[in-house]
């Protein structure tokens, strides 16, 4: 199940608003509206926690594996990092499609992607012209 599918869930089952929700989470409606329906994901995870919070669930169950790595990979690399995350799990639901994969495979494959995926992007910082580097390593 998808986050934005979790989330129409969870505030059915608690007869909750859209309305409700975005501002018991202190986020805009609009905001709220595109993590329901346009499979958008927040930038921070202070607001998984506060969404968890709010509909009554563990914030584990918003926060899968896949969801985990976009969202890491957004808060170290920006919007590029994030696009390049949503990419590589795109292709890896594709690269299933059809199959039967255990949830613990599932896990496992997503683990690993996103293993590689930070270690290739620290490797390849120390390949990147001085204008783009960090200032700060």
């Amino acid at each position: 199940m998808k986050f934005g599918e979790k989330l129409v869930k969870l505030r059915t089952d608690s007869k909750l608003k859209q309305t409700e929700v975005a501002e018991a989470v202190g986020i805009s409606r609009r905001n709220y509206i595109s993590y329901e329906t346009e499979g958008r994901y927040p930038r921070k995870r202070e607001i998984y926690h506060k969404l968890a919070e709010v509909l009554g669930c563990d914030v584990n169950y918003l926060l899968t594996e896949d969801e985990e790595f976009v969202v890491r990979a957004s808060e170290q690399y920006g919007a590029g990092g994030k696009r390049e995350a949503e990419k590589l799990v795109s292709r890896l639901v594709g690269m299933f499609a059809g199959g039967e994969l255990s949830e613990e495979d599932r896990d496992a494959v997503m683990r690993a992607l996103t293993e590689a995926y930070f270690e290739c992007k620290a490797d390849n910082k120390k390949y990147a012209p001085k204008k783009h580097r960090d200032p700060e390593e």
